[in-house]
């Protein structure tokens, strides 16, 4: 197995990028549960849900590139630690809230911390794990969101089924401090990046541009990687923001029936990401990237648009989440690849955020549509559109598979 050729040093990191991740997911994926509660507990409408939802997610672009810029500067380590304790804390907040619009304040907040945890722990792996294993590595941390969604869904079933729904969103908030923890364990365990290292010879660097990235030799690079980025991330946040109301309101699924159907969703996911994490080592960044748009794409429409019953959709769980979450797992490797050492944190940061953004409007779309049309055709179409530009933005990017990550000073545009 690949993982037996890592060092102690490499399988630390992976760690702590497996966990950081996975906390990402269980404290994100908690809100998409408590919709259909809070739609009642606020007297909210799937509009106010959705922007919302789409708050967090626009702030979590502003943190991903801030995240980046400051641990291409300062390193990433000590960035990584301050994300996490970041959404953490107003991830217990939320549970405090006593109105939409302080509700919608803590998400937002959190969505600071939230998109820069992503963007340096990737990058940390990235430029920790050899070329040749580096997709696999990435993809093995992209799968513990899949982990953090199942744990969301346990802990979201056990709390309705324990204590009246009024208080059970509260708690399944709160819980989400706990990812504070993880800041012991990197600060004991894992090590700078060498590559930073011996890039800054560990030291801050002050000169490296903000807008680096934008120089005329990275710009073609960053429009697309966050085309890319916007697809992907627009497609998964329609599903998975909506899905679990989807069940409940039009197939009028119970809190146990949902929570089964989202489990083998989840299970589906699990191995997509591990499937795709070494297929993107084996066939390239973007023949995965094409291939799983076009599979994710054909099973959300079946699964939102068809006729079909509720036996087959649970059977369809299984394929939809492995393509739509498999998706991923070659992305953090991807972008690493496309930009130099200087710009990298700040480059991975602005690209994926920019699209989480941008893919942030799809759940209020889909919120403020859902009043006037089935909430399964619209999922259905917007997520199709978004998949779509996925396709597009991989076909005019390079591949970049087994390319090196070069520890040097490399550019120029440091000093643009």
């Amino acid at each position: 197995m690949w993982l037996q050729q890592t060092s102690s040093r490499e399988r630390r990191t992976l760690l702590a990028g497996f966990l950081g991740y996975g906390v990402d997911g269980f404290d994100f994926m908690i809100y998409s549960f408590v919709i259909p509660t809070l739609l009642v507990v606020f007297s909210m409408s799937k509009a106010e849900a959705g922007y919302i939802a789409s708050g967090a997610l626009l702030t979590s672009a502003v943190g991903g590139w801030g995240a980046g810029i400051l641990a291409d500067r300062y390193g990433r380590v000590p960035v990584l630690q301050l994300t996490v304790l970041w959404f953490a804390v107003f991830a217990c907040l939320s549970g405090f809230a006593h109105s939409p619009s302080q509700l919608l304040f803590t998400r937002c907040m959190q969505g600071f911390g939230f998109g820069g945890e992503w963007s340096v722990g990737s990058v940390l792996v990235s430029e920790s794990i050899a070329a040749r294993h580096r997709g696999k590595a990435a993809g093995l941390v992209q799968s513990s969101w899949a982990v953090g969604w199942a744990l969301a869904a346990c802990a979201f079933w056990v709390t309705s089924v324990l204590v009246p729904a009024a208080l059970a969103w509260r708690i399944l908030f709160w819980i989400g401090v706990a990812p504070a923890l993880l800041i012991v364990y990197v600060r004991r365990h894992v090590e700078e990046s060498p590559i930073f290292t011996a890039a800054r010879g560990g030291t801050p660097s002050a000169a490296l541009s903000v807008y680096a990235i934008f120089s005329p030799s990275l710009l073609r690079t960053t429009v697309l990687a966050s085309l890319l980025s916007t697809g992907m991330l627009g497609a998964y946040y329609s599903v998975s923001t909506w899905l679990p109301t989807f069940l409940k309101l039009e197939r009028h699924l119970s809190v146990t029936s949902t929570s089964g159907y989202l489990l083998v969703l989840i299970a589906g996911s699990f191995a997509g990401y591990l499937t795709s994490a070494w297929l993107s080592d084996l066939l390239g960044r973007r023949r995965c990237f094409i291939s799983f748009a076009v599979c994710s794409a054909l099973l959300v429409l079946v699964y939102m648009r068809l006729p079909i019953t509720d036996a087959e959709m649970l059977v369809l769980g299984f394929p939809l989440g492995f393509f739509v979450s498999g998706i991923f797992s070659g992305m953090g490797a991807f972008l690493a690849e496309l930009y130099p050492n200087a710009v990298r944190c700040s480059g991975q940061g602005f690209c994926y955020n920019v699209g989480r953004a941008a893919g942030a409007v799809c759940p209020a779309l889909i919120g403020s549509w859902g009043s006037r049309w089935p909430l399964g055709v619209v999922i259905g179409s917007v997520t199709a559109a978004a998949y779509a530009l996925v396709i597009i933005a991989a076909c005019a990017l390079p591949e970049t598979r087994g390319r090196e990550l070069s520890a040097d000073a490399d550019l120029a545009i440091e000093h643009r």
